[in-house]
């Protein structure tokens, strides 16, 4: 088994796409009508497969986001992100370094979703492993 995406409910479609979009996320396809609502597809830039799924209802906007703590997404090059995500009009918080060579930022969605961006030390694998737990 593998995880494949995590779908968010958004109270804006249109605000959402213009945040994520802003992020790296482009949009691949929806379900226009479900019994959840229409679901729009994302997928980075680098990423083969879909990794978010926005899910609209105007009938049912987002109320409480205390289930979900935050998103993590991979970046190559933490200061040249938070740059280019300066230029597309996205705040970021300062960077941290939680531990050694690994640096980190945060941000927020339009719906109050936290973000965290997470640059890895040199040769580190490109997800989290039971190594980073020894």
């Amino acid at each position: 088994m593998r995880m494949l995406h995590l779908g968010l409910r958004v109270t804006s479609l249109e605000r959402s796409l213009a945040f994520y979009s802003a992020l790296g996320y482009a949009r691949i396809g929806s379900v226009p009508e479900t019994g959840y609502g229409s679901l729009t597809m994302l997928q980075l830039r680098d990423d083969p497969f879909v990794s978010l799924e926005l899910v609209h209802d105007p009938a049912r906007p987002v109320i409480d986001i205390g289930a979900v703590n935050h998103l993590v997404i991979q970046v190559d090059d933490l200061t040249a992100t938070l740059a280019e995500l300066a230029t597309r009009g996205v705040t970021t918080e300062p960077p941290t370094e939680p531990a050694p060579g690994m640096r980190t930022s945060w941000l927020t969605d339009p719906d109050g979703y936290r973000i965290e961006l997470v640059q890895w030390p040199p040769d580190h694998p490109a997800g989290m492993t039971a190594a980073d737990f020894a």
